[in-house]
């Protein structure tokens, strides 16, 4: 119990670089798994929890660590184990709307986890990499001041999810002062891409309109606020500004990531409808909406541009066709 359980991979001949990825099996971590392998010729190890769907077809090239972050001890000896160059930490509770609902549990995950893996980093790795994977949702109650999002502004979290990544921040910031340890932070804002869950509104919206072409559903969508904006970026862009920000960073630095463009909610909903091929109703579902909502949000990325040179080089459309489909495949499939 609590011993980490690899998969049997030998190392392949010739990568000097080891990155330890946690959250492998999630949304970004899939995409940054994939990223790892083809781009940058890393050896990849990575901390799955549960399920691990998503990195199936990359089994054969990862070395997988099964157990819980929560578990100091179990962190500790795997950290003492893989000894990684770099330790990016994307494992993280994500449902902002669902944080609401279970409070603890999304404070739990995200910050008791991360507090393992600095403790572990701390006594087993000191001279590792790490990079810590906030978001847009610290900022919280945004001012039109505030616009667009730097760096400096003021954190005023308004929902549980955002408070929990907060602390995520202030900690990271904290170990890297107390005990120099080399870590950069990044705060991502809306992801979009192929394989996310549906509690997002783009993929929800897709699934949807998936189903109601498979004749699954009625056709009828239900969303949430369709008047928020807000600033997507495709998965696999944000995936590499990850590896960008973990080779160019600044040391104990935070950067904003995201296209710097805000686009509403609706627009989402209104390419998908266009996309569909079936006439599509559109209800609101009080469920959906959340108690507290900020209407506009969108980052300044002068600060990472000015180290990294990124940009985003996929279309916020090719983003939401990809995203149908890949809930095509998925309906279809069952």
């Amino acid at each position: 119990r609590g011993l980490p359980c690899p998969i049997p991979l030998l190392p392949q001949k010739g990568l000097s670089v080891r990155a330890l990825v946690t959250g492998i099996a999630g949304f970004a971590g899939s995409h940054l798994a994939a990223y790892l392998l083809r781009q940058a010729a890393c050896e990849v190890h990575g901390i799955v929890h549960r399920h691990d769907w998503r990195i199936l077809h990359l089994r054969e090239q990862l070395t997988l660590w099964r157990g819980d972050l929560r578990n100091p001890l179990w962190v500790s000896e795997v950290i003492q184990k893989v000894q990684p160059d770099y330790l990016l930490h994307l494992a993280a509770w994500s449902d902002v709307g669902g944080s609401w609902e279970q409070p603890w549990t999304t404070f739990e995950l995200n910050v008791q986890t991360q507090l393992s893996l600095l403790e572990a980093l701390r006594k087993q790795a000191p001279t590792c990499r790490m990079l810590v994977v906030g978001s847009n949702e610290m900022y919280g109650k945004i001012q039109a001041e505030d616009l667009p999002i730097a760096e400096d502004t003021p954190l005023r979290p308004h929902n549980p999810y955002g408070v929990s990544k907060a602390a995520q921040d202030l900690m990271a910031q904290q170990y890297f002062l107390s005990y120099g340890l080399n870590i950069v932070r990044v705060r991502a804002f809306n992801q979009i891409g192929p394989g996310q869950s549906d509690d997002f509104a783009a993929s929800a919206f897709a699934r949807q309109v998936a189903e109601i072409e498979t004749g699954q559903r009625a056709p009828v969508v239900r969303v949430g606020n369709l008047t928020a904006q807000r600033d997507f970026t495709d998965v696999r862009d944000m995936v590499r500004a990850y590896w960008l920000a973990a080779h160019k960073g600044e040391a104990g630095a935070a950067y904003n990531l995201g296209s710097g463009q805000p686009r509403s909610v609706q627009s989402v909903l209104d390419f998908l409808l266009a996309a569909s091929t079936c006439q599509i109703d559109v209800e609101t579902d009080p469920n959906r909406l959340r108690p507290s909502d900020v209407p506009i949000s969108y980052c300044d990325t002068r600060r990472f541009q000015a180290v990294s040179g990124w940009q985003p080089e996929l279309s916020f459309e090719t983003s939401l066709t990809d995203v149908l489909n890949d809930w095509r495949q998925r309906v279809r499939r069952g």
